[in-house]
């Protein structure tokens, strides 16, 4: 197998961390962007760029001049933020979260994808990790207003950077991860973030232009707008 080049953003723990420590441990090259590392993340041998801000495009375009001779493989867009919004409690401080959100969420993966596109040439991928709260028909419990627009947000723009970029032969894929143990659910998951990047891992190997822009659960389960 030859080695691929891979970026992924938010890697510097759970799921992102596992997920590079499975291409690392095939052989590949990836590159990490994040705020910070970690002790965990340093010892994966990856290359780091650190103070990189999903939301601020200078911020990636310096990340972007680190690597600008890279011809990228796959891109995986996995940096996020999920805080809790009800209706009863709706106040500067919820709107101001729920702005946050979709800074990160949605406009974060795709000034991350124009900001490298340019590297990706024909066979490449990209990878969105966004979450089934943003599924509109699958939303039976409520609340959480923020993360859902956000991802069912990113999921729109997912959608149509797969008809934008299929005449450039690069498939973009959306995935959702499952209910993870990790800082982000408050490691109330149904399965482990080892567990999770091997399924996620799974699918993005399974991308491909007849899939792409299709919305799917790790496990291979196709879910519904």
């Amino acid at each position: 197998m030859s080695q691929k080049n891979i970026v992924i953003t938010g890697g510097n723990r759970g799921i992102g961390l596992e997920l590079i420590r499975l291409y690392r441990d095939q052989g590949d090259h990836v590159v990490v962007c994040c705020r910070q590392s970690s002790a965990e993340l340093d010892g994966l041998g990856a290359q780091v760029i650190t103070d990189v801000d999903v939301t601020q495009t200078e911020s990636l375009l310096n990340a972007q001049r680190q690597i600008e001779n890279l011809s990228i493989d796959l891109l995986i867009n996995n940096a996020g933020l999920l805080t809790q919004e009800s209706i009863d409690e709706f106040d500067l401080a919820a709107i101001e979260r729920i702005q946050r959100q979709f800074e990160i969420n949605t406009l974060g993966p795709l000034k991350v994808t124009a900001t490298f596109l340019k590297q990706l040439s024909a066979g490449a991928k990209i990878a969105m990790i966004t979450s089934r709260m943003g599924s509109i028909e699958d939303n039976t419990s409520g609340s959480r207003y923020g993360y859902r627009m956000s991802k069912s947000a990113l999921n729109m723009a997912t959608k149509s950077l797969s008809i934008d970029l299929k005449e450039r032969d690069i498939a973009v894929g959306l995935y959702h991860p499952g209910w993870v143990q990790t800082g982000m659910t408050g490691f109330t998951g149904h399965s482990s973030p080892v567990e999770a990047a091997t399924l996620l891992k799974q699918r993005i190997e399974a991308l491909s232009m007849e899939n792409s822009g299709v919305f799917f659960h790790a496990n291979g389960e196709q879910l519904p707008w």
